[in-house]
């Protein structure tokens, strides 16, 4: 899920702590599972962490690629 940038912090907590709830629920779990997701809750310091990651490792493979939109 995002938010938009300079979100209050209290907003990002409190809908983490939603989202966290509704992942935990067993049918939310296997219904995610059975169309291929991996279902889990990251504190907003992991998504962040892991989008980051993801940005600079594909960023490379674009740029090494030349790849360019259309």
């Amino acid at each position: 899920m995002f938010v938009p940038a300079g979100t209050p912090k209290d907003i990002v907590a409190l809908l983490h702590g939603g989202v966290a709830n509704i992942m935990a629920l067993a049918d939310v779990r296997e219904q995610l599972s059975s169309l291929g997701f991996n279902p889990l809750a990251n504190t907003p310091e992991q998504f962040d962490a892991q989008l980051r990651f993801e940005l600079e490792k594909w960023g490379k493979v674009i740029r090494a690629a030349n790849l360019r939109a259309q």
